[in-house]
Formats: structure tokens, sequence, C-alpha cells
């Protein structure tokens, strides 16, 4: 599985319904591709956010700027677009937002 986010999907349904979190800080679109695989479209707004997750993921990050610590690590790591990072099942992570907006794809591995 590439880590690098894409530029687009083809053939998908996506949910009209947006994920909200963190007061709207943080919202994205549910995506179900043609072989069933799901990932999520989002958008991080400035502050620093706890996700848990219950499967595997792989943050892409698409646009922006953001840093993300995982479960156990002591400093936050900076990803920049074109950069990903993976987060075990049954875990969590911490993401920040300094300035600006990051855009994010989220495959669940």
């Amino acid at each position: 599985m590439s880590l690098a986010a894409p530029t687009h999907f083809d053939s998908v349904k996506a949910t009209v319904k947006a994920n909200i979190y963190f007061d709207g800080k943080v919202v994205s679109h549910t995506l179900e591709l043609a072989g069933g695989e799901k990932k999520t479209l989002g958008l991080i707004y400035p502050g620093e956010y706890r996700f848990n997750t219950g499967v595997a993921e792989v943050m892409a990050i698409s646009g922006g700027i953001c840093r993300a610590k995982l479960a156990g690590e002591s400093a936050f790591k900076t990803y920049n677009a074109g950069e990903a990072f993976q987060v075990p099942g049954n875990s969590y992570f911490d993401i920040a937002v300094d300035t600006g907006i990051a855009e994010y794809v989220c495959s669940f591995v």
C-alpha cells in the first residue's frame, strides 16, 4: 500500500453526512471504493486533537502541514503534504495543526 495521498478516486460512493469532531475543527467524509475499501477525506483546522483507532490506519497528508505523535512516542514529528504516517490498530495518535488547514486521506488497513 502506498503511503502517498492520491489526487483523486474513481468509482466511489461518498457519504454526504460529514464526520464532525472537536466542534467542527476536524471534518471528514467517508468514501467507499469499488472493491469495498473505505477511506476518509478530511480537513484539520488549527489545534491539537487525539484520535483513537480501532483498526490500523495510514494518514496521508494531501495539503498543508501537521504534527503527529503516536502512542508511546515522546515527541511530535512534522508531516508535510505528500508525507504519511501509520497508526496501529487499537491505539491512538495526537495530531496538531499550528497554522492554516491540513488536508488528509485516511486509509483503514
